[in-house]
């Protein structure tokens, strides 16, 4: 079996998952996603680049504040914290090889066992690096992107690279650089930077402006060190409003966009957009795509959605078509990803026991985003929804408004315009056309 990597065999009842069309009654079968399929001139295991998420799939014990984990592992056995991370490593790669995902992400902490001391943690992550790699070797599988957990442990209470604390932060930059060391070793393709607690509960103790500038430079002493050691991919800040810092300095993608024009990171770095992370800021999903897109800022997804009765981050599979068709019409129009790709930030329901739910839980989310891809293909190729959109803003494309848009047009010119203005007819911005034809397009054939 081609799939089973290591000594064990973690999932024996699965075998590889294939394609096997939407009229097949396989639960552990796509039927959606053809990998092979070409769609807009290329696969779709080149558009749409998936991932699987370490800490969620393979850490994620289904326990929450109000009850302990219902969801044991049997790779979570072993004589030491070391041969547990050797079992995770085994038991990740034969779930995302059975799975068929190109790519994996993780955490530094979920991946190796963390130490109080800087030296104990590294060489933990090193050692284990050295096991994913030997993995990635054997099956094809590629990093997508790490990140170090700098939110967890209690010496992060208050922040990382905001932190008051001067060690705390020299403590953060310890793990940040080990991390990257290793995203060198294993060829990530991109580095995250999640700022779980980048923000402040009180302002009154707070100095506001001098942790967004430490952070600023924290961000920039990384980039230049990655860069240093030969990692020649994008830096992603992934943005987030609250939860579990009251006002969090990425709170959404307007946000983080204006903090890296401030200081100079755009070259650098780009956003990776959880879906998520944007309703909790009050957006829609796709809102922040398209602010990201528009700045030329896309960088990569975390594929998820929330509860949106709930005001908390439940990081549930993806499964909403309408979502992920606009959300591929969006990433098709940035012309892609580029080294990005989507990732299932998403764990299992808390009643979701057996092992096979988190293959049926990745064959939703997967098929989700195939189904939305070949969706939006087929609405951009046809065009109507584009030409509606082209349409309103006519009056912008010749005349004055045209000489508005070129900056031609003064204060007092565009006065002169209006004072000879008599009546300003009412235009049809035509919603319920559009949600009609999109409905039209979604429910007939593919």
């Amino acid at each position: 079996m081609d799939y089973f990597i290591g000594n064990k065999e973690y999932f024996p009842t699965v075998k590889k998952i294939n394609y096997e069309g939407m009229n097949s009654d396989n639960p552990l079968a796509f039927k959606f996603y053809d990998q092979n399929k070409v769609v807009a001139g290329k696969s779709m295991k080149e558009h749409l680049r998936f991932a699987v998420a370490y800490w969620h799939t393979f850490c994620g014990a289904g326990n929450d504040q109000f009850g302990a984990g219902t969801l044991p592992h049997p790779w979570d056995q072993g004589k030491d914290d070391l041969e547990k991370a050797f079992n995770k490593a085994d038991a990740a790669f034969e779930f995302i090889s059975k799975l068929g995902a190109p790519y994996y992400c993780f955490h530094d902490t979920d991946a190796a066992p963390d130490a109080q001391e800087v030296l104990p943690a590294e060489k933990n992550l090193h050692k284990v690096a050295e096991r994913l790699k030997e993995h990635q070797q054997a099956t094809g599988i590629k990093l997508l992107w790490n990140t170090a957990n700098l939110f967890s442990h209690p010496r992060y209470a208050n922040g990382a690279a905001t932190n008051p604390d001067f060690r705390v932060l020299a403590r953060a930059a310890a793990q940040v650089k080990a991390c990257l060391d290793v995203n060198v070793e294993l060829g990530g393709e991109n580095y995250v930077f999640w700022g779980g607690r980048e923000g402040y509960t009180m302002l009154c103790n707070t100095d506001m402006k001098r942790e967004l500038d430490h952070l600023a430079r924290f961000l920039t002493i990384a980039r230049d060190y990655g860069r240093k050691i030969g990692f020649t991919g994008t830096f992603l800040i992934e943005p987030k409003p609250m939860e579990p810092s009251k006002h969090q300095y990425d709170f959404d993608a307007a946000t983080v966009i204006g903090f890296l024009k401030a200081h100079g990171l755009e070259k650098d770095f780009k956003l990776n957009i959880e879906a998520n992370h944007a309703t909790l800021a009050g957006h829609d999903f796709c809102h922040d795509l398209q602010v990201s897109a528009d700045r030329g800022l896309l960088g990569s997804i975390d594929a998820n959605r929330g509860d949106l009765m709930n005001g908390w981050d439940t990081d549930q599979f993806p499964t909403n078509i309408y979502e992920t068709t606009q959300a591929m019409m969006i990433v098709l129009h940035n012309g892609g990803l580029a080294s990005g790709g989507l990732n299932f930030d998403a764990h299992v329901r808390r009643n979701s026991t057996d092992l096979d739910d988190l293959f049926l839980a990745h064959i939703g989310g997967m098929d989700a985003f195939a189904l939305g891809l070949q969706l939006a293909h087929k609405i951009i190729t046809d065009g109507k929804l584009d030409k509606m959109k082209q349409d309103r803003y006519a009056s912008f494309d010749t005349g004055k408004g045209a000489a508005f848009t070129a900056g031609k047009l003064s204060l007092a010119e565009l006065y002169h315009e209006a004072a000879a203005l008599k009546q300003i007819p009412a235009v049809s911005g035509k919603q319920e056309l559009i949600e009609n034809l999109i409905n039209q397009y979604m429910f007939s054939e593919v």
